[in-house]
């Protein structure tokens, strides 16, 4: 309390009490540092942007505004068991949400029936700041390691002299990078063109912590499942559809919203217990790994409904800003060396993208109060004072009337590490495993496909790298590499036909709008 009695809590721009801001978080108190220390992070790059572009992944999405519904329990059992996370804790608890969906690669009017997974992002507007749990509708992703994302998205963009997308430089990347076999394999399967937003799951992908009053905690992953049942394309549908409307999933989301039909998902978490898992055949923490439903069932916690549309699209889903280090109490970063690297560039990516002031923006403002030190830098439009603080003061600690550190509800969650500092591969790699049994689990009809998309775009690339790609469709599945392997010696395609992913014939495409088109006079 201050000396005129009020209470002038600190808090970050998510709306966060801030507990310490003396300390940042280390291995030990001499350190390192590790990198999800969000509270840091957000102070010193809006720092760094004091002093007075489209995105390059997700650039285009469509958004709608909704309400999450708690069951106040996992499962059968009560929630508080495993997390202190205030918006699960009673049953039908409504938290407001606003949800993006998108595509990952491509542009901001590129087509919505391109190969591509597709993202899956809720902002919860809690009682205690926003929690943004950023995900995919795919349950994994193509690398482990965040070392590696610039390589993978680069891979994935147009060529940077041609300018266009290239399957044979996506598969280049993909050949050297075995753990991406399991991603390509649902990437090139129907699972890879959703039918629209409404009827795709969703998933965290990462893995995070729930923390409990106790300061204990577990491993969970999240997963969206959609009440409208799930829907997926083949290639030859998608092209179809694209010829007719390249818009298809976003008029599908505002159409049902408007018309009264509000889509809904279930929202599930798989726990393990916070350990390494030795009895495990893969590490709980690679993102190139599902955990399985029959060991670990996915245990229910909350219903989400989208009910109403945007009323400005630029405004509210083209500025909407997500991030994976924006967590509430009760919720927590694990291990899992992707989340580590993201929790530093999804953020930093927003203050470059919409600015060091995003956060003011009312679709991205938290609904709690917020009151911070950080001033000043592009479009600050808002002064975050609290009531009776004195302005003059925007450090802290002060005797002067400034801002306080909140005082810690419950016990703090304190993991011990013990290691050395190293550059290493995590052990339990086991790259194929999970590949080969996601094969056997498609359908006939998803295994055909996901044949024939394979071997349309791998028949345009090196020799070396279809050899390197049957090697491990092989590994995974001794069927799905002799498929993919015949496949290849069957369609002897001029390796010049080079293009994007699940184009079946591009240097054709190029010919037939030349054969095809009509002589116009001049005017």
């Amino acid at each position: 309390m201050g000396a005129d009695g009020k209470e002038r809590i600190l808090t970050t721009r998510q709306g966060h009490p801030v507990v310490d801001n003396q300390n940042i978080r280390t291995v030990g108190n001499r350190g390192p540092a590790t990198m999800e220390n969000y509270h840091f992070i957000e102070k010193i790059s809006h720092f760094d942007r004091e002093r007075v572009p489209e995105r390059v992944v997700h650039a285009r999405g469509a958004g709608a505004h909704g309400v999450f519904e708690a069951y106040g329990t996992v499962g059968d059992e009560p929630v508080a068991k495993y997390t202190r996370a205030k918006l699960f804790q009673e049953k039908g608890k409504q938290t407001p949400v606003f949800v993006r969906f998108s595509t990952v690669g491509h542009g901001t009017h590129s087509p919505e029936t391109l190969r591509d997974p597709r993202g899956f992002a809720v902002k919860f507007y809690t009682e205690d700041g926003n929690w943004d749990l950023v995900g995919n509708n795919l349950k994994i992703f193509f690398i482990r390691d965040a070392m590696k994302f610039p390589d993978l998205i680069h891979s994935q963009k147009p060529d940077p002299v041609t300018n266009i997308q290239s399957g044979e430089r996506i598969f280049d990347f993909i050949a050297g990078t075995p753990e991406a076999t399991h991603m390509a394999t649902f990437l090139f399967s129907p699972w890879g063109i959703p039918a629209n937003y409404r009827q795709m799951q969703g998933s965290g992908v990462n893995t995070y912590k729930w923390v409990n009053a106790d300061g204990e905690a577990v491993l969970v992953k999240y997963h969206w499942e959609p009440l409208q049942g799930i829907r997926n394309l083949t290639q030859a549908e998608a092209e179809a559809i694209q010829g007719k409307n390249f818009n298809h999933a976003t008029q599908d989301l505002y159409e049902a919203i408007k018309a009264g039909n509000f889509p809904q998902w279930e929202l599930f978490v798989q726990i393990l217990s916070d350990d390494e898992h030795p009895e495990l055949d893969f590490d709980p923490l690679d993102d190139t790994k599902l955990w399985p439903k029959e060991q670990f069932p996915w245990l229910p916690v909350g219903k989400m409904t989208l009910n109403r549309n945007p009323v400005d699209y630029f405004n509210e889903v083209e500025l909407s800003a997500f991030g994976t280090g924006v967590l509430v109490d009760g919720l927590d970063f694990s291990d899992d060396k992707m989340l580590q690297g993201r929790t530093f560039s999804y953020s930093d990516t927003q203050r470059y993208r919409v600015g060091a002031n995003y956060l003011q923006l009312p679709i991205n403002a938290p609904r709690v109060k917020v009151a911070t030190n950080q001033r000043g830098g592009q479009m600050a439009f808002n002064t975050d004072f609290a009531e009776g603080q004195n302005p003059h003061i925007n450090y802290e600690p002060s005797f002067l009337g400034g801002l306080q550190e909140a005082k810690a509800a419950d016990k703090p969650y304190t993991p011990r590490y013990e290691a050395n500092l190293v550059r290493q591969k995590i052990d339990r790699t086991n790259d194929f495993k999970q590949a080969g049994e996601t094969y056997r689990n498609f359908e006939d009809w998803e295994r055909d496909e996901l044949i024939l998309n394979l071997v349309t775009t791998l028949s345009t690339c090196d020799k070396k790298i279809q050899d390197k790609m049957v090697e491990h469709f092989t590994l995974a599945d001794e069927d799905y590499g002799r498929r993919v392997a015949e496949g290849l010696q069957l369609k002897l395609k001029d390796q010049s036909d080079k293009g994007p992913i699940g184009a079946t014939s591009p240097r054709e495409g190029v010919e037939e709008a030349q054969r095809v088109s009509h002589e116009s006079k001049p005017y």
